[in-house]
């Protein structure tokens, strides 16, 4: 009806309608670039701070925070700080916040109007025709178009702080197990050491015939193992800190970073923790993510269903002149007519989009609700298990020793057997260092099930 009423009042020009559009206005970019959002999640979540680093000034900055954090040893937290602050892979995300702002800016601004111009002549005579056209259902779609694309740039931004969180969990668990790792294979020396000290006591014995030759084969071949345990421990060791060195984002002198001796003990008492699956519902940003996809796949079918039969609609201005005639001016429209294509296949395609990205979005929040049942239950049998190698296994293997060491010393026992409670007091050791590990990094795993951050109102049973 719209376009009805202009061809017959011929009275609004399309400058006019331009000048009418012009004055709703279009959007800008932001100062932050959309990163308010990353940066509060990253303050409010793990008490860090994310930087976007654009410019030698910012860059600056952190080199400067990072060569602070590494001037003492890196606990988990420092740890994660320098990851968000020198992760590249991190930085290459931050650019998804320009990439999706750049779009939603660019879908408010008017479509450019396009003109015409040809010249013709017969004899003496000069023909000349001229056009300004502008893409019509271009401009109607324009607001729809706008949030839509300003509902995708909320959806990266919720995407790219879940992606924020996600990576200084990794960083958290790169450094359990770093550290983890250089303490077992500091413990792997000390049994070498013991190790190569029994073995050379049973050769001394071997030869002057008061141990059997069996006995001095089994301390030698337990030395012999001890040092292979090493050799495996250091590798391990050695891997798990470039893990860790990767995700720092670390290269050249930053490298001699320094890590604790060892993991932080376990809490006091079992952690007790309610209403979890609720929580992490509300909690996490990858569901907030969906959901935002979802609102603008919602728009953009309801756009798609409105220009299902018209989507081209091109209103001109002609302005023509002709050797010897009046000067001609009037106005053009230019529709795509229906005939064999009437918009129920992208009717179809934007449906089914959108029922997809439903139904992920519906398995997300079920599969989010088992991981926080299954995370929940491995961090407390792993808190049970370690806490069980500390409190039980461990000090019984140290007071068998003990009651073997006053009965060597009464001469009840021989020398090899005192060994071989000390082996197993070596596993029972190494068993609960792994269980210890095990626990903190069931601790991360449950922090990336919850969105980012344990519960506040955590109790201890």
């Amino acid at each position: 009806m719209q376009i009805k009423a202009l061809l017959k009042r011929g009275a609004m020009p399309i400058a006019s309608l331009m000048a009418a559009l012009l004055l709703a206005g279009c959007a800008g970019f932001s100062p932050d670039g959309g990163f308010d959002t990353v940066a509060d999640t990253t303050r409010e979540r793990l008490g860090q701070q994310a930087t976007w680093v654009r410019t030698d000034a910012d860059r600056a900055a952190v080199q400067e925070r990072t060569r602070e954090l590494l001037a003492q040893p890196l606990d988990a937290e420092r740890a994660i700080q320098v990851a968000l602050l020198n992760n590249r892979g991190l930085q290459a995300q931050y650019a998804d916040l320009g990439i999706a702002e750049a779009d939603y800016v660019q879908a408010t601004r008017l479509p450019n109007p396009g003109f015409s111009f040809s010249r013709k002549t017969s004899g003496d005579e000069l023909k000349i025709e001229r056009a300004v056209t502008v893409g019509f259902m271009n401009l109607l779609a324009l607001p729809f178009a706008a949030r839509i694309e300003q509902g995708r740039f909320a959806q990266t931004r919720l995407a790219v702080a879940d992606a924020t969180l996600r990576r200084a969990e990794s960083t958290r668990r790169a450094w359990v197990q770093a550290v983890a790792a250089e303490q077992a294979a500091r413990y792997a020396e000390q049994v070498r050491r013991a190790a190569e000290t029994g073995a050379l006591f049973a050769r001394d014995l071997a030869r002057s015939g008061n141990v059997s030759a069996l006995d001095h084969a089994r301390e030698q071949a337990f030395y012999a193992d001890a040092a292979a345990q090493l050799a495996r421990a250091r590798e391990r060791a050695l891997s798990a800190r470039e893990r860790l060195t990767r995700e720092l984002g670390l290269w050249g002198n930053d490298l001699a970073f320094q890590l604790p001796e060892r993991l932080p003990d376990l809490p006091a008492n079992r952690p007790s923790m309610q209403g979890l699956e609720g929580y992490a519902i509300s909690n996490r940003l990858d569901l907030q993510a969906g959901r935002a996809q979802l609102d603008s796949l919602s728009r953009s079918l309801g756009l798609t269903r409105a220009t299902r039969f018209i989507s081209v609609i091109d209103a001109s201005y002609l302005f023509n002149s002709e050797t010897g005639r009046p000067r001609e001016t009037g106005y053009g429209i230019d529709i795509e007519v229906p005939l064999f294509d009437w918009g129920g296949a992208r009717v179809a395609r934007a449906e089914n989009i959108y029922l997809q990205a439903a139904s992920r979005l519906a398995e997300q929040a079920i599969n989010a609700r088992s991981t926080v049942r299954e995370t929940y239950a491995g961090y407390q049998a792993r808190y049970d298990i370690a806490l069980h190698y500390r409190d039980e296994v461990v000090p019984l293997r140290k007071r068998i020793g003990d009651e073997n060491l006053l009965r060597y010393n009464g001469m009840l026992v021989s020398v090899f057997e005192l060994l071989t409670d000390a082996r197993e007091q070596i596993n029972a050791v190494n068993s609960y260092l792994d269980a210890q590990r095990d626990f903190w990094l069931a601790e991360s795993d449950l922090r990336s099930a919850l969105g980012g951050r344990l519960p506040p109102n955590t109790q201890p049973q």
